[in-house]
């Protein structure tokens, strides 16, 4: 008898509505897409080689005639760093807090050879033989990808460039080597250990900064220490021996909360908020809900 209930109280579910929809294929539900910008591909007659050029356009700019800064971005693959920047970019469009700028991303594919140049040291040629083409990745910058993007957008007046870690190196590398070839530059925890801080022990004599007026750079560190904390002090006590107008300093010591691995993406808007600061939203007085025992404003 009990199995025979069983058997009716089942026949019965699987016929119910219930059972029916559970059986049912599910719906078509429609995808596309998620489209954050357009990436070129783009033969580079100085590097002899293809790279990505990633760009992203603030929201608007299709429908507006404004010039934007750019930002020239370092490690800007879509494997590497464009997505995350690029995202920082839609939210000083979405916020009104900062900006808006464009972002250009540059694929590096070898990073120590890119972004590096020759070492003295023979312990770093001997553990980095690959290293020294920053030159040549420069000019790639300058005589190919600027002309590219600024033929093609409407672009500003100041251009920025950011990296991190090697691409950090390049920024300062950039900056004391060729200051003119950028307005701005964000170089966070860079690799200044490179060649055993050499490069930094003769920069009175070396930098090219003599007639450099109102740039700027962002610099900014983690938890690294040793030599590369040694290295970016070196860059700062330099920096401070400088006429006032040629390079605004802004420094950022994240040591006690975070580490290389970390630091990238929250001190990279903060050097954007830095760079492209909005006026002062003025959204009126506190709302009433945020007010303890307040009533709402009587309807019109």
């Amino acid at each position: 008898m009990k199995i025979a209930q069983t058997l009716l109280a089942l026949g019965l579910f699987l016929a119910s509505p219930a059972a029916m929809a559970l059986q049912a294929s599910p719906p078509e539900v429609e995808g596309a897409p998620i489209e954050i910008g357009t990436s070129y591909r783009f033969h580079s007659f100085v590097l002899d080689d293809t790279r990505e050029v990633n760009v992203w356009l603030p929201i608007g700019y299709d429908k507006s005639q404004d010039r934007y800064p750019v930002l020239y971005l370092l490690d800007g693959g879509l494997d590497q760093d464009f997505v995350h920047i690029a995202g920082l970019g839609h939210l000083a469009s979405l916020s009104w807090t900062y900006g808006p700028m464009i972002v250009v991303g540059v694929q590096t594919n070898d990073r120590r050879a890119e972004l590096t140049s020759r070492p003295t040291d023979s312990r770093y040629l001997s553990a980095f033989p690959e290293s020294g083409g920053a030159d040549k990745f420069r000019q790639f910058l300058r005589e190919e990808v600027i002309p590219f993007v600024e033929k093609r957008l409407r672009t500003g007046k100041r251009r920025a460039i950011m990296g991190e870690s090697l691409a950090g190196l390049f920024v300062v590398d950039t900056l004391l080597s060729e200051p003119g070839l950028f307005d701005d530059y964000v170089a966070i925890s860079p690799s200044l250990w490179w060649d055993d801080r050499r490069p930094l022990a003769a920069l009175d004599r070396t930098a090219r900064l003599k007639d450099v007026k109102d740039k700027r750079l962002y610099l900014a560190v983690g938890d690294e220490g040793g030599t590369m904390q040694d290295g970016i002090d070196r860059l700062r006590a330099f920096l401070a021996r400088q006429p006032a107008g040629r390079v605004s300093l802004r420094y950022d010591d994240f040591s006690k909360s975070a580490s290389h691995a970390t630091i990238y993406h929250h001190a990279a808007e903060d050097a954007l908020r830095w760079l492209y600061p909005a006026p002062p939203y003025e959204g009126g007085g506190t709302p009433w809900f945020m007010i303890e025992g307040a009533l709402p404003p009587p309807a019109n």
